[in-house]
């Protein structure tokens, strides 16, 4: 599905001063209420969007890229103590909600994220520099890699290596300033719905999904899971100090380890799609077969009868 955002009108809209109390959200998400009443219809598109590019960045390499747009998917507490340069916020817990069932930490809709992308100086064609830390947000860099490929992200996405204590660890510089885009962009979405999936599709398609379950394992997982997951915790997919991804191969060697067969179809689920985005992003490095992120997760699937 296509659809086109824009955001021409809201460029002149003067922005408040962010206070360390403050507890709204960051210049990209300001005026997403006004950005809702200016949406364009929704055209069809493909089920399936454009080829998804990302790959690895190292630190000495994103210092000489001047021409990426930054999003930092910490918390936006974490953002705000100090950030790569003209780094956007961009965390999972300011671009969920919710819903009306009362299933918790969905996704907003392609067109909200559309807005909020636009706000940024963000179009599909920009090339991203994204970054977490693998921890503090529940692998939310992980999260979203796998939404900018749900939207149908064209341009270049680049993951930093290492994250940002890579990135302090090599002396690269941080600020508190809040960035403000070059100009307000329309972001033109063309969702790939084969990235995600909901319970419904589990129930009547799940015999041909692998499923793995990135939860807790003695909390979460052994209390309940869907009917033929297999368990690997989420932080099994990063390695070291800095908590880098897992190559191809050792990846490979994770799933193979658990009974899963990393060439044929693979959903990954969590509570609610944040570090089951996380391995999703890590098997999509690998180069492997695309996957599914189950974005509504534990939650979805326990409020399906409702």
């Amino acid at each position: 599905m296509m659809t086109s955002i824009s955001n021409s009108n809201i460029a002149s809209v003067p922005v408040p001063p962010v206070r360390p109390t403050w507890t709204g959200r960051c210049f990209c998400c300001l005026f997403l209420p006004i950005l809702s009443l200016l949406l364009l219809p929704l055209t069809v598109g493909a089920a399936e969007g454009p080829s998804f590019q990302l790959q690895r960045l190292d630190v000495s390499a994103a210092l000489e890229r001047a021409d990426l747009i930054c999003l930092d998917a910490r918390p936006r507490a974490h953002w705000q103590q100090g950030h790569l340069p003209n780094a956007f916020s961009f965390s999972w817990e300011d671009y969920s909600r919710t819903d009306a069932r009362g299933v918790k930490y969905r996704v907003w809709p392609p067109a909200e994220l559309a807005a909020a992308l636009g706000a940024c100086g963000i179009d599909e064609q920009s090339a991203l520099l994204i970054y977490g830390d693998a921890d503090s947000s529940w692998g939310g860099e992980g999260w979203l890699a796998w939404l900018l490929a749900w939207l149908g992200h064209r341009g270049p996405v680049y993951l930093l290596d290492g994250g940002i204590q890579a990135w302090q660890a090599a002396g690269a510089p941080l600020n508190q300033e809040i960035p403000q885009p070059a100009a307000v962009k329309t972001y033109q979405v063309t969702l790939n719905s084969a990235l995600n999936c909901s319970a419904s599709d589990i129930e009547q398609r799940g015999a041909a999904w692998q499923l793995v379950d990135t939860r807790s394992y003695l909390t979460e997982w052994l209390p309940a899971h869907l009917p033929g997951a297999v368990h690997l915790h989420w932080e099994k997919f990063y390695q070291g100090s800095d908590r880098r991804p897992l190559d191809a191969s050792q990846l490979r060697q994770l799933l193979r380890a658990q009974g899963i067969d990393p060439h044929k179809p693979v959903l990954y689920y969590c509570t609610g799609g944040i570090r089951s985005g996380y391995a999703w992003m890590v098997h999509q490095l690998a180069g492997l077969p695309a996957a599914i992120n189950f974005e509504g997760g534990t939650e979805e699937w326990a409020a399906r009868n409702r």
